[in-house]
């Protein structure tokens, strides 16, 4: 066998393509392409416990022959997710596993990794605290947790709502690019709910740089008579606003200075639900 230091990184597999000859056959027979994934996982453990291993630590650890350690990091290296330390010919993790990282980020379930918070929330402000995302051109809401306060039964989950007269709707607006947040106005128009919806575009757009700038939105009477929101932004891993959570509660209650006095509350509950969703912000 030779060895690996010696062995041109760039043509490392074509000249170990006997063992692998050999060592594909072996697999045919206990397991084949599952085996091979289950040792490619196990290799990329190691290295995350080791944060360094030659060929044949690798291999002793894997219990295999040094040409199939050698053909599983060449595989890996090809995909970027290890890396050969040219100094010491030692393999480790490489960039290419943050890639992976974010992408498991991004699909972290949300309506789990908020849900304490929301509950919390809920006790804190002792007012309803709903869940919502952009879908189409509505807002959506995705869970609800009841305050202690809430003297209302009525369930929002699942159902859709006007983002320009809901507060959730305003925070996930305010956050879009120009193009995308008037295409979606354009499409929904601007619906007049009550006396206090607000119906004129400019008006929104100034509510929406406002809402942008302090890190909130509130509607008064907006969407239905007696019911004001607030609503701060919940971001991804890498900033994007996806979500927002909002509190909800009868005007006699949960007036507008009200509402701005919980505001930093909301806004805490909602970067701790952001961090949750691996925002480092």
């Amino acid at each position: 066998m030779r060895n690996s230091q010696q062995v041109d990184r760039g043509v490392q597999v074509a000249r170990y393509s006997p063992a692998m000859d050999e060592d594909s056959s072996s697999a045919r027979t206990d397991g084949g392409g599952v085996q091979s994934v289950d040792r490619a996982i196990s290799i990329l453990e190691i290295l995350s416990r080791r944060r360094e291993a030659g060929v044949s630590e690798i291999a002793v650890e894997l219990a295999v022959h040094k040409s199939t350690a050698f053909r599983l990091l060449g595989a890996l290296e090809s995909r970027g997710l290890v890396e050969q330390a040219e100094d010491r010919g030692k393999y480790r993790l490489s960039f290419g596993i943050v890639r992976l990282a974010g992408g498991v980020a991004g699909r972290l379930d949300l309506t789990q990794q908020s849900r304490l918070v929301c509950r919390r929330l809920a006790e804190e402000i002792g007012e309803t605290v709903n869940l919502a995302v952009v879908r189409s051109h509505y807002a959506v809401n995705l869970d609800q947790v009841r305050g202690p306060s809430a003297v209302t039964t009525h369930n929002w989950v699942g159902q859709l709502t006007p983002l320009h007269a809901t507060s959730s709707g305003k925070v996930l607006l305010a956050h879009l690019d120009e193009r995308h947040r008037d295409r979606l106005i354009e499409t929904a128009g601007l619906e007049s709910f009550t006396s206090g919806t607000v119906t004129s575009p400019d008006v929104l757009r100034a509510q929406l740089g406002e809402a942008r700038e302090r890190g909130y939105a509130v509607t008064v009477e907006e969407y239905e008579i007696g019911l004001n929101a607030i609503a701060a932004p919940i971001r991804s891993h890498d900033g994007e606003v996806i979500a927002a959570v909002s509190a909800s509660g009868p005007a006699y209650r949960f007036s507008e200075q009200r509402m701005h006095e919980l505001a930093p509350v909301l806004i805490a509950g909602a970067d701790d639900i952001s961090h949750r969703m691996g925002y480092g912000g």
